[in-house]
């Protein structure tokens, strides 16, 4: 059965996955890739970027956890706020995403968005949908696409705000990075409340990361 996942989802001390102000320039906004240098480091990672000439990175406990991340996904949801900076109408179709010509994902990527735009095919088996129905739909077109495997949720914050609160979501897996950021995207807004589906499991601490996985009940 397919299953909703979000994970290695990297957030600050603080409790903020993205810095403010996010552009071309910051694509995870201010001083926003401090979250994730644990992530870039790893094999598994440089492997998923192996058309753009990464290879190498370190293996370990963070290595598994982004080698899950990308094992038995057949499609990926994710907001507008992670596919690009862009906000509003589309001023023109330019703008491809963050990841080059090659992007790793090589399944259908969906888009929640409210404003429409032709889906665009990276010609490597990603294809880029863009879904002005809500959640809902964009889950019921993943489904299909993934054919048997698992569904990945990227964020931002509030896509997986979404999840959770839908429970559309079935494991929460949180990469708890030692930086503060002071503002920007907070995963959660009432954690209690937001977690109410869900229970936690043990944590696991490597030498860069807490990894707290929340799993639906």
């Amino acid at each position: 059965m397919t299953k909703f996942l979000a994970l290695n989802i990297s957030v600050s001390h603080d409790g903020f996955m993205a810095g403010p102000n996010q552009s071309v320039d910051n694509p995870l906004g201010e001083n926003g890739e401090l979250l994730h240098s644990w992530a870039f480091a790893t094999q598994a990672f440089q492997e998923w970027h192996l058309e753009n000439g990464e290879s190498g990175g370190s293996r370990g406990v963070d290595n598994e956890y982004i080698r899950r991340g990308f094992e038995n996904i057949g499609a990926t949801i994710m907001g507008r706020n992670m596919f690009g900076p862009i906000r509003g109408s589309w001023p023109n179709d330019d703008w491809k995403g963050w990841w080059g010509p090659k992007p790793g994902y090589k399944h259908l990527v969906f888009i929640l968005t409210h404003h429409p735009r032709a889906s665009i095919d990276m010609g490597n088996g990603t294809v880029f949908v863009f879904v002005t129905e809500g959640i809902e739909f964009a889950c019921e077109k993943a489904i299909r696409a993934a054919k048997g495997k698992d569904v990945r949720v990227g964020g931002g914050a509030q896509t997986i705000q979404q999840f959770l609160e839908s429970g559309l979501l079935d494991e929460l897996h949180v990469a708890l990075v030692p930086v503060t950021l002071n503002s920007g995207e907070e995963l959660f807004t009432d954690k209690a409340l937001q977690l109410r589906r869900y229970r936690a499991v043990a944590p696991v601490i490597s030498d860069s990361v807490v990894h707290q996985t929340y799993v639906r009940n």
